[in-house]
């Protein structure tokens, strides 16, 4: 039987078509889903998909989402995320794009609740212990201040990424290649449960479906475009990373980057993307937090050194403290001479100082007190 409804199409199509698939996304959001579908069932879209729709049992599969805890979503709902709408405006990438058809969710948590201060971090499967302690710790920091840690799942970096929010009790929503009830890597699958249990995975393909190459790049695009800002922690220069914060920067969303070893080919993409000027250095989550909040909120001061006595001291009384020799006693002439300035305007500034302790007199002549902060130098 037929689906009957724009929902009902929508979630039809998540089950033939695969994610991002350019032609479908485009055609369902100038379109309707009814019109993708008749394109799909006529074989507009190939035979193959044709052959797909007829065998399949749409029944089944909401059978199969309501045993596993899973729900539908499409544009409109409450639930859906609005940073996706950012992927109208992007280009594909390698012929995959567009605002997804639908997303299916699993987990207690409320999808667009969530995406409201969200931080995608991303980086290499193969992450060195460096890559996965950063990771780590700043998901844990920015999880603890609320934010929403986002990621795919993967080994290495989002593995890092998704338990760091998780060991402080924080949000995290892990974004899948494949259905959300299958567990991929495998070796992720406590992971998974973790995650399903208390917060969110969600995937813009039917539940049973397998990951590939490809739809982990179309993947990539839903996790730059939901979340306001991407952290790229370690990536080689050809990565899936390195996809995901291009989907970034053509959502206008802020990339920023972790850096590393100058010698870890891990720390690659991250070095490069700084250089480049595509994206911002940060090494903690109050530097994130600075970055994706509005302006003038989590303003991150750093200090500047250790204060000196001599730090506001005006122009003339600086001058002839600067003259003033760490050892050997000077006259007030010889200070004078040194620090440009009159005899009379020289006793003045000499007296001031050696009231504040900066300097001390011995005899007929000046020298540095011990409270004196200036380096010493031959006098």
């Amino acid at each position: 039987m037929a689906p009957s409804t724009d929902r009902a199409r929508r979630m039809a199509l998540t089950c033939v078509v695969d994610g991002g698939d350019t032609v479908a996304t485009e055609l369902v959001t100038a379109a309707s889903a009814d019109e993708a579908w008749e394109a799909v069932t006529s074989g507009a879209f190939g035979e193959p998909l044709a052959e797909r729709a007829a065998r399949l049992d749409l029944a089944a599969v909401e059978r199969r989402a309501v045993e596993m805890g899973a729900r539908f979503v499409v544009p409109g709902d409450d639930e859906w995320p609005t940073g996706l709408d950012a992927l109208r405006r992007c280009a594909p990438v390698q012929r995959r794009g567009g605002v997804p058809i639908g997303l299916w969710l699993r987990g207690p948590g409320h999808l667009a609740a969530m995406m409201e201060r969200a931080v995608a971090v991303v980086g290499s499967r193969a992450a060195t212990n460096y890559g996965s302690g950063v990771a780590t710790d700043l998901a844990a920091d920015l999880a603890d201040q609320g934010v929403t840690i986002v990621s795919g799942g993967a080994f290495g970096i989002d593995a890092a990424a998704h338990r760091g929010a998780l060991a402080v009790r924080g949000p995290t929503v892990a974004v899948l290649a494949n259905g959300v009830d299958v567990p991929y890597p495998r070796g992720n699958g406590r992971l998974f449960d973790w995650i399903a249990k208390d917060h969110l995975l969600v995937s813009e393909l039917a539940p049973g479906t397998t990951p590939t190459r490809v739809r982990f790049l179309a993947r990539n695009r839903l996790i730059a475009a939901m979340a306001a800002g991407t952290l790229v922690v370690e990536a080689a220069l050809r990565s899936g990373a390195r996809n995901t914060a291009s989907w970034a920067l053509g959502c206008g969303r802020t990339l920023m980057a972790v850096p590393g070893p100058v010698h870890s080919t891990m720390s690659a993409a991250p070095h490069l993307m700084i250089r480049e000027g595509q994206a911002i250095l940060v090494t903690s989550a109050a530097e994130v937090l600075e970055l994706i909040s509005p302006v003038g909120d989590h303003l991150v001061m750093y200090p500047h050194g250790e204060e000196r006595p001599t730090d506001y001291l005006e122009p003339t009384r600086l001058a002839v403290f600067e003259a003033v020799p760490a050892r050997r006693p000077a006259t007030s002439g010889e200070i004078a001479l040194v620090a440009g300035v009159g005899i009379s305007v020289c006793l003045a500034e000499l007296a001031a100082l050696e009231e504040s302790g900066l300097i001390e007199s011995e005899g007929s002549g000046w020298r540095l007190s011990s409270r004196s902060s200036r380096p010493r130098r031959a006098g």
